[in-house]
């Protein structure tokens, strides 16, 4: 029977917590966790006062998810404790199945107007994208960052190009024109782009997975508890990847301790979000041209760009004590006006399907223009598959990148069949 490290640990934990005399007891009101993003916990602070000040007899208490190493393991430690939250805004799409399987999660599809709520706000491929192996819905589509190419536009233009080169020859050509040592001493010193070179991960939601999505119009990962990534896509992504490293177009060595080596020109591009929009507003230099451009994909590719959507998205847990409340919040969080004021707030996209065309929106848009690019690429992204291994998934396919990619000790080829046989062993334990 498949299982995996976390599901033992919660369900060993709970068993011994369920027997126990000290258990948690039901709150009466509803409890609201949100991540510990400042412009989160502003709009937080929003919904929630202008909530309460209109349902004083139904008051949600909001704070911050407490401080830890990671938001993930704040949550998974409040679960085998049984001190979660009433409701979760910041849930990583990946965990829901394993918290869905454990069983500590509310299915929301079984609350009323939630699957009406759901087909209004969401199209199809988002609502069957969330949908888990069991048939139901344990989480609500909030907010993206799609992952794309950010790149200097002065420095793209100096090379040829009238814009970010779309394609790996393209790419290829940019990189090698850009790359220089500057100082004479046989050393590569400028890149035309960077990724971390770190095994983490979550590091490959920012190279390889979106550009697998990119380059296999949105393909999964795992189907049917297998792997579903040794194809010829996954393939062209290592061997592009593979030989940016190679040819030193990307650098090794950690440049994250540098002061900003894209402002500073010492890279062209980088795979990243809308993030950086605010920061490059705040600190480049005089002259300096930025804009952001789909993901590269392979010559050969046809029809649209997909990407990583970067989802974050909201759960009820089923120590709530009164979950249609706790809905009926939510529905008011997820307004249209409030996601209007999420926008303004945060400079993150809500995840509904009418971004670009309801005329709610289209003022914001017209105030920042780079932010419209990111809502035109939200039609065409993903987020992870539902999977209660997936987080072993993407360590394996990391391992292997690290392997192949980085170091060159194995083949494109050769680390996706080891990829592909250790996945598929995590579904026989």
């Amino acid at each position: 029977m498949r299982t995996s490290n976390f599901l033992l640990l919660i369900a060993i934990i709970i068993i011994v917590l369920s027997c126990s005399s000290n258990s948690h007891s039901r709150r009466s009101k509803i409890i609201y966790w949100s991540s510990n993003n400042i412009e989160e916990i502003e709009f937080a602070r929003y919904i929630v006062d202008s909530w309460n000040k209109n349902n004083p007899g139904d008051k949600v208490t909001f704070q911050p998810v407490p401080e830890g190493q990671s938001s993930e393991e704040v949550i998974l430690a409040a679960v085998v404790g049984k001190t979660t939250p009433d409701i979760y805004s910041n849930m990583w799409e990946g965990d829901v199945e394993a918290y869905a399987e454990a069983g500590t999660l509310v299915a929301l599809d079984t609350l009323s107007g939630f699957t009406d709520f759901l087909r209004e706000r969401c199209d199809s491929s988002v609502i069957e994208e969330v949908t888990s192996l069991d048939g139901h819905i344990y989480q609500i589509p909030w907010k993206i960052n799609p992952v794309m190419l950010l790149y200097n536009a002065n420095i793209v233009k100096e090379l040829g190009f009238n814009t970010a080169p779309r394609t790996y020859s393209e790419f290829f050509e940019a990189a090698k024109k850009f790359q220089k040592d500057t100082d004479g001493d046989g050393y590569v010193d400028r890149w035309f782009g960077y990724a971390e070179v770190i095994v983490t991960w979550w590091q490959r939601f920012f190279d390889f997975y979106p550009l697998y999505l990119a380059a296999s119009n949105g393909a999964p990962l795992v189907k049917s508890n297998k792997a579903a990534f040794n194809n010829d896509a996954a393939l062209k992504v290592f061997g592009f990847l593979r030989e940016l490293y190679q040819k030193k177009y990307f650098a090794k060595e950690r440049l994250s301790a540098r002061q900003d080596v894209f402002l500073d020109g010492i890279i062209a591009t980088r795979f990243t979000g809308s993030w950086e929009i605010s920061h490059a507003e705040k600190f480049k230099p005089a002259g300096f041209e930025y804009n952001f451009s789909p993901m590269p994909v392979p010559d050969s590719h046809k029809g649209p760009v997909y990407t990583y959507g970067d989802p974050k998205n909201i759960v009820i847990f089923k120590t709530c004590p009164d979950p249609n409340l706790a809905w009926k919040f939510l529905k008011f969080a997820l307004n249209e006006e409030n996601d209007l004021k999420f926008l303004e707030i945060t400079n993150q996209l809500p995840r509904r399907k009418d971004l670009n065309t309801n005329p709610k929106y289209a003022s914001y848009f017209k105030k920042n223009p780079k932010m419209e690019i990111f809502a035109k690429q939200a039609k065409y992204v993903k987020g992870t598959d539902q999977s209660p291994v997936l987080k072993e998934v993407f360590d394996i396919i990391s391992q292997e990148y690290e392997a192949c990619v980085i170091y060159g000790k194995k083949t494109p080829q050769e680390a996706l069949n080891d990829a592909e046989k250790a996945v598929n062993l995590l579904f026989l334990k």
